[in-house]
Parts: structure tokens; sequence; C-alpha cells
């Protein structure tokens, strides 16, 4: 349980500096206490979205993998970014990615700062 908390803390705050870089990925709210609630359940999403669904495309990607020499995993990248953005979207929460090459800088982003934040944050192996 505390591996989860972790990973979705870290997957709020990648979200996070993601958003504060690329002005074409957007959360809105009121407040600053609502915007932080919707950018947990955003991260939430996104790692349901890479615990379910990103499995499946890499290994349905697998030859595109060998091909490109795992430079498809950046467009798979910004495919579950999209995909989060248009589950927030459904589920009514005011984030938004505006484009597949902000979703491509986006996915880069997230994945740098996610390596970082695992570095640094404890897991249930410590």
């Amino acid at each position: 349980m505390k591996n989860f908390v972790v990973k979705t803390i870290a997957n709020a705050a990648a979200l996070a500096v993601a958003i504060w870089l690329l002005k074409d990925i957007t959360l809105t709210g009121e407040s600053t206490g609502r915007k932080t609630l919707t950018l947990l359940l955003v991260a939430l999403i996104f790692g349901v979205v890479n615990f379910v669904v990103k499995p499946v495309v890499k290994l349905l990607s697998l030859p595109l993998f060998i091909l490109t020499l795992g430079l498809i995993t950046l467009v798979i990248n910004a495919l579950m970014l999209l995909l989060t953005s248009w589950l927030a979207k459904e589920l009514h929460l005011a984030f938004h990615v505006q484009g597949f090459w902000t979703a491509v800088l986006g996915g880069v982003i997230i994945s740098i700062v996610s390596w970082a934040l695992h570095m640094v944050l404890p897991d249930d192996r410590d």
C-alpha cells in the first residue's frame, strides 16, 4: 500500500512539473485545493492507465520496439498521456493535453521527473 501511495505522489509531482513547463497541458480549478485534488485524481488515473493499458500496448508493439530501437516508447508514453487526458475529460476533471507533440514532450518530462522521484522516495523494499 505504501508503494502505491508513493507512486501516486510521484506521478502527481511529475504531472505538475509537466503542467508547469508546457502551456498546452492544462489543469484548471477554482482554488488551490481543488487543483490539488484534481491533480491527485489525474495521477491516479495515469497510474492505472500505465499499469493496465501500457503493458498490453508494449507487447503488441514489440516488433516496432525492435525496429525503432526503443524509440516507439516515446509514442507509447504520449498515447498513455493522451488516454489519461481523455479519461479525465470523461470523468469531468479539469485536465487537458492539447495535441500529440505536446503529449510526446510531456511524456518525456513525466518520465524523467518520475524516475528522479522514484530514486529519492522510499518504497516497500527499504
